[in-house]
């Protein structure tokens, strides 16, 4: 049927997150992320996902809606909630963001700057007392490239470091940016006990 839109969900290493894959462009070469019901005002496609009371922040990219949930409901129960949002949104025509959204963001040389700063004064020395580093590779629109080294490279809790260390700070200071993508070569690194993220 051509109206079908099929939608994979697919846990991730936190068990609060899930990673929704749809079948189609849903907003192709951009990146989006709300933390918040109030911030998703210019996302019609986020602010229909948040109408799922456990939803507490939403990650748009490409054919990709990563959804990080609160509460004790397993992921079968809301992702099937969640599914059926953003197939109502992607029937709609509705575009994912508005251009407002677009229009409001800064330039790659600005969020740059704010991130490296970031990294610099906070995450760094704090990655520094366990050996490891952090580098700003890249920022292209308002996704970010990082690359971990030191003891991080190839460390088992490397992707809990990027993902509720380093995102998290990131996020806090710099609520523009978009995607935040590891570009580490992990199995290069000194820590055999690294198993790659699904």
């Amino acid at each position: 049927m051509e109206n079908e839109i099929s939608i994979i969900g697919e846990p991730t290493s936190n068990p609060a997150v899930c990673k929704f894959t749809v079948d189609r462009a849903v907003y192709p070469g951009g990146s989006a992320h709300f933390g918040s019901r109030e911030a998703a005002r210019l996302s019609p496609l986020a602010l229909k996902v948040f109408e799922v009371p456990e939803v507490e922040n939403v990650l748009i990219a490409g054919n990709q809606i990563t959804v990080t949930k609160g509460g004790f409901d397993p992921w079968p129960v809301i992702g099937k909630q969640i599914g059926q949002k953003i197939r109502e949104h992607i029937r709609s025509g509705e575009p994912p963001v508005t251009e407002e959204y677009a229009r409001s963001l800064p330039a790659e040389p600005e969020i740059r700057k704010k991130v490296q700063q970031l990294l610099d004064r906070e995450v760094n020395p704090a990655l520094g007392m366990h050996g490891g580093w952090v580098e700003l590779i890249d920022v292209r629109g308002n996704s970010v490239y990082l690359r971990l080294g030191g003891g991080c490279q190839g460390c088992g809790a490397a992707d809990v470091t990027l993902r509720q260390g380093i995102e998290r700070s990131i996020r806090e200071k710099v609520p523009e940016v978009g995607e935040i993508l590891d570009t580490t070569d992990h199995a290069a690194g000194r820590n055999p006990y690294y198993q790659p993220r699904r």
